[in-house]
């Protein structure tokens, strides 16, 4: 705003002086007294502090009582004197009083005080003399009667003003010019808010600024005894002082258009007249096609505001302010337009102005990006942590069941049907897990290339016969570091999604290359720092993706297929992968020309690992009997009834609590064990700060952590050696494995 103010500052320039004449030998009023006073018309104003002494007063009071230093000494009668004193009183004590009637000096005046100040710490009086009131009743009658209509129709500006110079009537020709607006705005005010006068002693409207006609003025004092009374003002333009305003504008204009920042000038009609390189440069349209009204450049929603503002400012006084916009070119970004009366440059009412700023944008955009992204994300992996509760209970039960039936008995096929249903479900919280990056991942160093062709001839089955893929590798392409498998999955993901986008076949492009800082700082891209990357590319010829949906693509459950034909989950499980692995993904998509998916990886800078050998250990079946006494710390009790069964049905001897404190309860009973099962985050005492009091007080005691979140996030958390971890959900065979290794 205070570009806007600055530049209107070449057009006009403010006025300088006070309104309230106040003695030298009075104290600087507080302004909030100050403002309250200037506000009150037809008095004598005088603020007085709480010993009574006079602290500011205004011209009709000086004029009225020269040299008075408190209103204890006014020379008046003793009745009144006692008035005076009591209205003091009650108004420090009920905030305001009144007296209709003291005589000073053959004058009669009513009186008001009013408690007033930031702390209420001042009286505020108010003393109207009763043959002022008339003369003021007069001019209002003059001004707003036949007399006045008649002079605003033949161009005469005609107003009243008080004794204290404010305005209590004016005819339209003054209101017009002086304010562009009705009178209704201007009673009340000082007569010197509208004018000003230059070195040369010209008089000039205020808003008219530097350009505007000088005025002739005519005052007519209603009393003839007294110069300071109420008065007639009568205005004319001074003959042979036209400007000619159309060369004022183009030198405006001139001005203007050499300076950096985003300005426009409007007329009263809500038309462009003149915009600059800047403004149009913001907008992102070129000068040659700007719409005829700014509220074009809008959308819908914001039109109304745009077009009130202009009305407003155009034909009300002097002003400015902001309002925000969103642009039809880009509805998702709030900018601020600049507003500014001017005034004495013809048909131009209203200065616009757009601040060229960009990376302040881009930086809002990156910042509620990243919030909304984190926000669906911990909701995604809450909704994960507690589904993995329930699936660890199911998935357990039903082993269990299993283990009682053996196959072709009439409810083994069914039980196994409730597993594999409950197998699949699992896969769904993982890849909530993988949005919120919350997911276990095994990070290796390796090349992206291997990775590609290891997922080749899957993707190859999984794309069908009507669509090709075809694959290119760029030179010099480095090592990443990220999880062989779920970057595989990453490749799946967008391969399928490229399937689905191209319904009558076509061609999935997948592209490795190696991206330098140069390149990076070249392209541009609002969320990816400068660096060296490792680019992996998948695109399709595909039917393409709206605009209005680019921007909610990663987010989980969103999905624009058709009912019954995607979980909304594929892209969402990309994202976080790719986050996770500290990377960046883009989409770039235009509807009928198909979408491109752009991950960035950062090239690994640490050694490279020595090559595999090819050699896979080979997985034998193991029993998993045992024995020991073992804790089960958890919370759920369908998660800790589970565990309790498969564990004791392998041997062990196991005992079980439902929370932190408990367990450290049974250890302070005299109880020990060969180890401890532990949720992590559970209510009154979670399973870190547990294991944290028992390896303190009770020595090196075996821990495994049974929890649905990452275990690499959780390992950050628990700051705990020799901490053996599983993740939910988790089978009986899982369970028993997992132990035998802890207590091994």
């Amino acid at each position: 705003m205070a570009v806007i103010i600055a530049v209107a500052g070449l057009i006009y320039f403010l006025r300088s002086g006070s309104a309230v004449d106040s003695p030298s030998a009075l104290s600087a009023p507080d302004w909030a007294i100050t403002q309250a006073a200037i506000q009150m018309n037809n008095a004598a104003i005088a603020i007085c502090d709480k010993t009574g002494r006079v602290v500011c007063a205004n011209a009709p009071f000086t004029h009225a009582f020269p040299g008075l230093k408190a209103l204890a000494d006014l020379e008046i009668d003793h009745a009144s004197r006692a008035l005076l004193g009591a209205a003091g009183a009650a108004a420090w004590r009920d905030g305001t009083a009144d007296i209709p009637t003291i005589i000073h000096d053959g004058r009669t005046y009513s009186v008001k005080v009013a408690r007033a100040g930031i702390a209420e710490e001042y009286l505020l009086w108010h003393l109207v003399a009763a043959d002022e009131v008339d003369m003021e009743g007069r001019a209002i009658e003059i001004i707003t009667g036949h007399i006045g209509a008649a002079m605003s129709n033949n161009g005469i500006m005609a107003l009243a003003v008080t004794s204290d110079g404010r305005v209590c009537a004016a005819n339209a020709a003054f209101a017009a010019r002086a304010a562009c607006a009705d009178q209704e705005p201007i009673l009340g005010r000082l007569f010197a808010d509208f004018v000003r006068m230059d070195e040369k002693g010209s008089m000039f409207f205020e808003n008219e600024g530097q350009w505007g006609l000088p005025i002739r003025l005519l005052q007519v004092p209603l009393n003839d005894q007294n110069a300071q009374s109420a008065a007639l003002l009568l205005a004319v333009d001074e003959e042979g002082a036209k400007v000619e305003r159309g060369l004022a504008l183009a030198h405006v204009e001139q001005l203007l258009s050499t300076l950096p920042l985003g300005l426009a000038l409007v007329d009263r009609d809500g038309r462009f007249l003149f915009a600059n390189e800047a403004f149009v440069r913001v907008l992102g349209v070129e000068a040659d096609i700007l719409p005829t009204y700014p509220a074009d450049l809008v959308i819908n929603e914001d039109k109304g505001a745009v077009l009130e503002s202009i009305r407003r400012y155009s034909r009300g006084s002097m002003a400015s302010g902001d309002i925000a916009i969103r642009l039809k070119e880009r509805p998702d970004e709030v900018i601020a337009l600049s507003i500014a009366a001017v005034r004495g440059l013809g048909e131009a009412a209203v200065l616009l102005g757009l601040k060229d700023n960009k990376e302040e944008i881009l930086l809002k955009r990156q910042v509620a990006q990243q919030t909304k992204m984190e926000s669906i994300g911990q909701l995604a992996g809450g909704v994960a942590h507690d589904f993995n509760n329930i699936l660890t209970a199911i998935i357990g039960y039903c082993d269990l069941m299993l283990l009682r039936h053996q196959p072709g008995d009439g409810d083994y096929d069914d039980i196994q049907q409730i597993k594999n249903n409950s197998n699949r479900a699992a896969s769904l919280t993982r890849q909530l897990l993988a949005f919120s990056r919350q997911q276990t991942l095994r990070p290796q160093i390796l090349q992206i290339a291997n990775v590609v062709a290891d997922v080749a001839n899957l993707l190859k089955r999984l794309l069908g016969e009507t669509v090709q893929l075809e694959v290119h590798h760029g030179a010099g392409v480095g090592a990443v570091r990220a999880d062989p498998g779920q970057l595989e999955q990453v490749i799946v993901n967008l391969g399928v999604n490229a399937r689905d986008a191209m319904p009558k076949g076509g061609i999935v492009h997948i592209r490795t290359a190696a991206i330098s800082q140069r390149e990076v700082a070249a392209m541009d891209r609002e969320f990816l720092p400068v660096g060296d990357y490792v680019q992996l590319s998948v695109q399709d010829s595909g039917v393409g993706i709206p605009k209005e949906n680019l921007s909610k693509i990663f987010e989980p459950f969103f999905t624009t297929k058709e009912l019954g034909k995607g979980t909304g989950l594929g892209l969402s499980t990309v994202y976080g992968i790719v986050k996770q692995s500290g990377g960046y993904i883009f989409a770039d998509s235009q509807p009928g020309k198909g979408t491109r998916f752009d991950i960035f990886l950062p090239v690994y800078r640490g050694h490279a690992p020595a090559p595999d050998s090819g050699k896979r250990e080979t997985y034998i079946q193991k029993e998993f009997w045992g024995s020991g006494r073992i804790l089960i710390v958890e919370d759920e009790d369908m998660v800790r009834a589970v565990a309790e069964r498969a564990l004791v049905r392998q041997g062990y001897d196991v005992e079980t609590a439902s929370d932190g404190e408990q367990a450290l309860k049974l250890f302070a009973d005299g109880k020990r064990y060969d180890l401890v099962i532990s949720d992590v985050v559970m209510p009154n005492l979670d399973g870190p700060s547990m294991a944290q009091q028992l390896r303190k007080n009770y020595g090196d005691v075996r821990l495994l952590f049974i929890s649905g979140y990452a275990e690499e996030q959780l390992r950050e958390t628990i700051s705990l050696d020799n901490v053996a971890f599983m993740a939910k959900p988790f089978s009986v065979q899982q369970i028993a494995e997992a132990v035998q290794v802890a207590l091994a």
